[in-house]
């Protein structure tokens, strides 16, 4: 059983991107129990989001997030098909309650940080909901192998310039095994590596007036120690049919508009030892017009972040819309903005 995205307007590759509308997708971390149970008693589209993700995975991957405690679902094999699930499931419920309205959901871009940019290939129509659900779950088991073999885990610097924290990592390591994994936003940026060094760099980071946290993940990912991780999902992402998307993905790791199918596939591939630069990733957005964002998919943490990377931009969030105002998205913008946002009538 396959499930693609409603057809929509085929925007030309040769024509400027459309601004309005904006979908951004959460990464690991925003994960949280009983995620997503909610939607699904209200939502029918949600409800056969989950029911298919049961059947394609062959687990009930619903219990995981409705049920799950918050080790399970932070244990990566189960974080990542859980997430894409849980926000393709917010999507459908977007698009459902939006048809009600007489409208669809058309938006200009779309972009995921780090594993969301797999939600948002499939929300393009880049990929396929049951391609995009094995390609994660194989991505957090090699994760996860990987992992096993290089201990470690990521740490949250807060209140140092970007440049500084790679100096940091730089002097913490000489062969690459902690560096920057995320840009988040100005003043908050992600470390990554094995141990022993990634240790080294929290204690330099405090030394040089950073707070630093360390994060709950287990997986010292995005950095170019993952290089062989990252070619072994380069190979299982080779066989998977890929489209071009539709409208554009914007890149973590260049900010560049993703058109082409080939785009999204060597996206994903690099993604896993690249650094995520979403900070930039959503002043590229904004830059081409897009406004307002809605974060698609559990919590807030990317709305948090926006209010911090560019104030003016204004921004939702799905679960937000799951009990409120989102709902009346097609009735509450401007009505000239309205016009760019959603397509019109549903039935075109």
């Amino acid at each position: 059983m396959t499930t693609r995205t409603p057809n929509r307007q085929k925007q030309s590759n040769d024509s400027p991107p459309r601004g309005g509308l904006a979908l951004i997708f959460p990464g690991q971390g925003s994960q949280h129990p009983g995620m997503g149970k909610r939607l699904a008693e209200i939502s029918q589209a949600a409800r056969e989001m989950f029911a298919q993700a049961d059947e394609v995975l062959a687990v009930k991957i619903s219990d995981l997030c409705f049920e799950g405690t918050e080790e399970q679902l932070g244990e990566t094999e189960n974080t990542q098909p859980a997430l894409l699930t849980t926000s393709l499931a917010h999507l459908a419920f977007l698009r459902e309650r939006l048809q009600e309205f007489g409208h669809r959901l058309a938006p200009g871009l779309i972009a995921g940080h780090s594993l969301g940019q797999y939600s948002a290939a499939v929300a393009s129509d880049s990929l396929d909901f049951s391609d995009g659900l094995r390609l994660v779950q194989e991505r957090g088991r090699i994760m996860a192998n990987w992992a096993k073999q290089h201990p470690g885990g990521l740490a949250a610097v807060l209140g140092l310039d970007e440049e500084i924290v790679r100096q940091v990592c730089s002097d913490s390591s000489r062969d690459g095994a902690v560096g920057v994994a995320v840009v988040n936003c100005p003043g908050q940026t992600v470390i990554s590596g094995e141990s022993e060094p990634l240790e080294r760099a929290m204690d330099l980071a405090r030394e040089r007036g950073g707070k630093v946290r360390r994060l709950p993940i287990s997986v010292p990912s995005h950095i170019p120690l993952m290089r062989e991780a990252a070619k072994e999902l380069s190979g299982f992402i080779d066989k998977l049919p890929f489209r071009d998307p539709n409208p554009p993905l914007v890149s973590n790791i260049s900010s560049k508009l993703l058109t082409t199918a080939e785009e999204v596939r060597k996206e994903l591939s690099d993604q896993i030892s690249s650094t995520i630069e979403w900070a930039r990733c959503v002043l590229a957005m904004a830059d081409h017009g897009s406004s307002p964002f809605i974060e698609v998919g559990p919590g807030k943490a990317l709305t948090n972040l926006m209010k911090r990377i560019r104030g003016d931009i204004e921004v939702f969030t799905a679960e937000t819309a799951s009990g409120a105002q989102l709902l009346d998205l097609a009735s509450s913008v401007p009505a000239k903005q309205r016009e760019r946002t959603l397509a019109g009538d549903a039935t075109q």
